[in-house]
């Protein structure tokens, strides 16, 4: 995975300059952004599949425009496996010493944002489950890490601040989903199905699965006004 945080940005803006228009992305398109960064798919892989799936469309132009990055999917899987077989060492320690951009002080205003965010969530409970208290608790860590870096302003290590908020991130997901009520859940899926149901066959069943996955946890983000805590949202 690249070690700069612009992935979403960079591809939000790339999708919307070949469509033409200003289309915000959905749901289904965020979601499907959050499987490939989980999967380590290359910024430059989901570049080169959306500008591949367009001129492939292009080609055969039509009424209906492009309206969703599942379209792309299978010409994004296909640009990573290229990247993938034709990748060579020199390439990845180029990529390695590649500077972030950012500053000490962004990540700590970021984390700090998210602490605030954290900390006037109103979140479900049940009984023996609080995510109250799971995000009362990540925000004080957020707000360790901000101060931590204002007394310090050195640049820390990236990659190992990115692990510490995927745990943090995933604990929250996990208690969430545990205080959720299982037909809010169902009904989230079905909307998830709903969703990929046209895109459906340029998807293998792994990435169908998580993508219904990162769906209904953004759906519940929205709901309860939740911060991304990963350095790819900043």
């Amino acid at each position: 995975m690249e070690n700069y945080f612009n992935y979403f940005t960079e591809i939000e803006e790339r999708f919307q300059h070949r469509r033409g228009t200003g289309l915000l992305l959905s749901t289904l398109d965020w979601a499907l952004i959050e499987t490939w960064k989980d999967a380590g798919v290359p910024l430059e892989a989901v570049l080169r599949g959306i500008a591949a799936a367009f001129d492939r469309y292009e080609k055969r132009p039509s009424q209906r425009k492009i309206n969703s990055l599942a379209y792309c999917s299978q010409e994004v899987l296909a640009a990573a496996e290229e990247m993938k077989e034709a990748a060579v060492g020199g390439a990845q320690t180029d990529e390695a010493e590649r500077p972030s951009g950012f500053q000490a002080a962004e990540i700590a205003a970021f984390l700090r944002r998210n602490a605030e965010q954290l900390n006037s969530a109103t979140l479900p409970e049940r009984k023996g489950i609080s995510v109250q208290a799971l995000a009362r608790e990540t925000a004080a860590t957020l707000s360790e890490l901000a101060a931590s870096l204002e007394a310090r302003p050195m640049l820390p290590s990236l990659e190992d601040l990115e692990r510490l908020l995927t745990v943090l991130e995933e604990k929250l997901f996990a208690l969430l989903l545990a205080a959720t009520d299982d037909d809010e859940i169902v009904a989230l899926r079905f909307e998830a199905d709903r969703a990929m149901a046209p895109y459906r066959s340029k998807m293998p069943a792994a990435q169908i699965a998580q993508l219904q996955k990162q769906f209904v946890h953004k759906r519940l983000l929205e709901k309860y006004r939740l911060p991304r805590l990963s350095l790819f949202y900043m």
